[in-house]
C-alpha cells in the first residue's frame, strides 16, 4: 500500500488560515470606525417629540434631560454639548428635524468630527426606562464615548 503524505494537507489549511486572516483584518477595521478616533468638535442631544406625549416619553425626555446636566455641566457650559427637547410639530423646529428625521419619540446623538457629521438613534434607552440610575449610567457612558470620538 502507498503512504499518502500529509504535507499537502497540512500546507492547505495553513494556507486557507493565513488567507482567512488577512481577510478578517479589514473588515474589522471597517466595522469598527472607533479604531481611529477623530477629535470631536460637538455633540448634540436631542429629545424629539410630539406635542401630545405618553408618559414614557416624558420620562424619556426628563431622564435624558438629568443625565446631561448632572455629568455634562461643563460641556453644556462650553457648548461642546447641546441638549433640548424638540418638538417635531412645530414649524420653527423644521430644519432640525429635516437634519435628524425622527420617525417618533426618541434620543438622537449628533456628532460633528473632522470626518463631518454622523447622527444615530439610540434605541436602547427604551429598555432602561424602568430604572433611572441605569439610565442615567448608560447614557453617559454613550456620551463619554462620542465626547472621545468613539462612533461604534
Amino acid at each position: 500500500m502507498k503512504k499518502i503524505s500529509s504535507l499537502p494537507a497540512f500546507l492547505l489549511i495553513l494556507l486557507l488560515g493565513v488567507l482567512a486572516a488577512g481577510c478578517a483584518t479589514p473588515v474589522e477595521s471597517i466595522e469598527n470606525p472607533g479604531a481611529t478616533l477623530a477629535e470631536v468638535e460637538k455633540v448634540e442631544v436631542y429629545h424629539f417629540h410630539a406635542t401630545r406625549q405618553c408618559t414614557s416619553c416624558i420620562v424619556l425626555g426628563e431622564y435624558t434631560e438629568e443625565t446631561v446636566n448632572t455629568y455634562f455641566a461643563p460641556e453644556l457650559a462650553s457648548g461642546r454639548i447641546v441638549f433640548a427637547h424638540v418638538n417635531v410639530d412645530l414649524p420653527e423646529n423644521r430644519e432640525i428635524v429635516e437634519k435628524y428625521r425622527p420617525t417618533g419619540s426618541s434620543i438622537w446623538i449628533g456628532v460633528y468630527d473632522g470626518d463631518g457629521f454622523h447622527k444615530e438613534e439610540d434605541i436602547k434607552v427604551w429598555y432602561r426606562l424602568g430604572d433611572r440610575d441605569e439610565y442615567m449610567t448608560y447614557l453617559k457612558e454613550v456620551i463619554e464615548k462620542r465626547l472621545a470620538g468613539d462612533l461604534s
